[in-house]
């Protein structure tokens, strides 16, 4: 399984001015899973939630998850538009777009981080098989495939942080946290599963 590999990483302590970012992806729709991402949220007092994409519909490959309810999702997460940053999955549609009142349509995000940049993108354009612009020692983050991944490659690493609603290959229903280069995969009642610290 892809997320075996990081469960030996070590702990890093956490502490200085860098905002905390919390990093989920895939609700496709689920009213139940969404609040408790949403109750996460605010118990990990993060400073912005990024989003990577299949927000509301669950996709013709998946069964329905739990509560199915994409009008209540789009309300719980508009709650939030303020602190939402989004790129666009495989099922996010325009349509999507007219119900949700922050941007969901952008393939991709960067996030600074020292001197490495994270790119930031769903993974069904973007992916290990299919590389965005990226320099030496930058991070490919992207969801869609549903399980969480650590993986160094020689000049990049790709990382994941599952699925929120849908999770596959026995992991867990969960999102990542990253603050002060230091990446921490977490279920949603927060218990850490992977730590993984950006090298210097």
């Amino acid at each position: 399984r892809a997320w075996d590999r990081g469960k030996m990483a070590g702990r890093y302590a956490m502490g200085g001015n860098a905002m905390r970012w919390m990093i989920a992806s895939d609700i496709h729709g689920s009213k139940y899973y969404c609040k408790k991402l949403l109750e996460a949220y605010d118990r990990e007092n993060a400073g912005r939630l990024l989003l990577l994409g299949d927000i509301l519909y669950h996709g013709p490959r998946n069964d329905l998850p739990r509560d199915y309810s994409t009008k209540s999702v789009a309300k719980m997460l508009n709650e939030h538009k303020k602190d939402i940053l989004c790129v666009r999955g495989n099922c996010d549609t325009e349509g999507d777009q007219m119900v949700l009142a922050f941007p969901i349509l952008a393939d991709y995000c960067v996030i600074a981080e020292g001197e490495r940049l994270i790119y930031a993108t769903h993974g069904h354009i973007f992916n290990e098989k299919n590389l965005p612009p990226l320099h030496q020692g930058d991070v490919l983050l992207h969801g869609h495939t549903h399980v969480p991944v650590c993986k160094e490659h020689g000049n990049y690493t790709c990382l994941n942080p599952g699925s929120v609603s849908i999770p596959k290959e026995e992991s867990w229903h969960g999102y990542l946290i990253l603050e002060n280069g230091v990446f921490v995969w977490k279920d949603l009642d927060g218990e850490e599963k992977i730590v993984w610290k950006l090298r210097e």
